[in-house]
């Protein structure tokens, strides 16, 4: 039973020492971004009503989810994903404001997949979202963080897939599509299973030439002359509409300078039903996932009460730093302690010279020498934890050095 408590469930993981370290580095860069841009932090609670992310929602299924119950016997659910509570608290707190709102978060989400997936059960989105603004501006705001975000977690290879679920949603409302069917098709289409595709919509009363638009959706993804190609097959204004939005996000990322990042999939259709507009993922080599996921969501806050458009994105810090890992690409981060190492008759020297250092910014770690350790413990375990100098108090302003990679020895002379 004791080895047993030593061990998470299946699905969450401990971070430590230096592992975490550049996980909060990475965090602080892309923050560093969001707030570039003139976003806003926002921190909502952990766990919320189950209405919150409900069906009707279009967020995670109830069985993916966490539940319990408050004392009063309501139905509560930590957390699956960011935009739901978002969109509430901006209903709630900006319910008169008519201009746009801009707002960023780091926060962690639980999800409980199947153990079979290999996914972590919680995990930590760095998002941003753009509220009351539906112009293609927005749109391309948003991409230009996230190309921006990856740039600066220093991510060299990566891409940016856009689809737009409009075109989709067009051919659907043509052709009189049941929402059962649309689900089973959208399923499909997401997971690239075209001929599950073609031996259902063989039996619907489809018109012959629609149904091979359907089949059509395995080859459109690509660059922006792809987008051409779907335009001749389809008189669909809503799908049309789609297609030409598409064009405009395009050009403005032509003008940010970040077009190269971006690829169009007009077959990317995601399990969350609240997206309207553009959908988009990031990749990028060493992770099988997208490592970031987001879209417009214009119908979402009327859900809560207040007409609005939106648009934002979420980055998956973990898969994101699993990526960083796999390429071998460095995170430097200061993360070097130093160590005054001092006997009890040298208690008040060590703490003076302690808190002089630390307030000029060095990181101290302060410790009274056991009289069973030798020095040689002591630099064996600093090594263990990360100490880069030992200092040996050895006057009131001299402390004897010790490097601990060399274990070379020098006088120094604290001011």
């Amino acid at each position: 039973m004791e080895n047993k408590l030593l061990h998470t469930p299946v699905g969450v993981r401990d971070i430590y020492n230096i592992e975490c370290a550049k996980k909060l580095y990475v965090q602080e860069k892309i923050h560093q971004v969001f707030l570039k841009y003139g976003y806003r932090d926002i921190q909502t609670p952990t766990f919320e009503f189950f209405d919150i992310f409900s069906k009707e929602r279009g967020s995670v299924a109830s069985k993916d989810m966490y539940k319990f119950f408050d004392r009063e016997g309501n139905t509560l659910v930590l957390r699956p994903d960011m935009t739901p509570p978002v969109s509430r608290a901006v209903s709630k707190y900006f319910s008169d404001e008519e201009m746009p709102i801009r707002l960023c978060y780091q926060a962690d989400s639980y999800i409980n997949n199947s153990e079979y997936q290999g996914k972590l059960k919680e995990f930590t989105q760095l998002g941003a979202e753009l509220i009351g603004d539906n112009t293609s501006d927005a749109d391309a705001e948003v991409i230009a963080i996230v190309i921006d975000s990856m740039i600066n977690a220093g991510l060299k290879e990566f891409q940016v897939e856009v689809g737009q679920v409009d075109f989709f949603k067009g051919l659907v409302e043509e052709n009189g599509i049941d929402e059962e069917t649309e689900d089973n098709l959208r399923k499909f289409i997401e997971n690239k299973n075209y001929f599950g595709m073609e031996e259902m919509i063989s039996g619907t009363d489809i018109p012959e030439d629609k149904k091979q638009v359907f089949m059509k959706f395995s080859e459109l993804y690509g660059s922006i002359d792809m987008l051409e190609e779907a335009k001749k097959l389809t008189n669909n204004k809503k799908s049309l509409k789609a297609l030409d939005r598409l064009e405009k996000l395009y050009n403005i990322l032509s003008v940010y300078g970040y077009e190269n990042y971006v690829s169009f999939d007009l077959g990317m259709l995601s399990q969350y039903h609240y997206y309207t507009g553009i959908i988009f993922k990031t990749y990028t080599y060493g992770t099988g996932d997208a490592i970031v996921t987001g879209g417009r969501y214009d119908s979402l806050l009327k859900q809560f009460g207040k007409n609005s458009a939106a648009v934002g994105f979420a980055i998956d810090a973990d898969r994101l730093m699993g990526a960083l890992n796999r390429q071998k690409i460095e995170v430097s981060v200061d993360y070097q302690n130093k160590m005054i190492l001092y006997k009890t008759s040298q208690q008040k020297e060590a703490i003076r010279l302690a808190s002089s250092l630390r307030s000029k910014g060095e990181r101290l770690v302060l410790m009274r020498k056991r009289s069973n350790v030798t020095e040689d413990e002591y630099i064996e375990y600093s090594k263990r934890m990360g100490i880069e100098e030992i200092y040996f108090i050895q006057t009131q302003n001299v402390v004897r050095v010790v490097n601990v990679a060399n274990n070379s020895v020098s006088e120094k002379v604290i001011e």
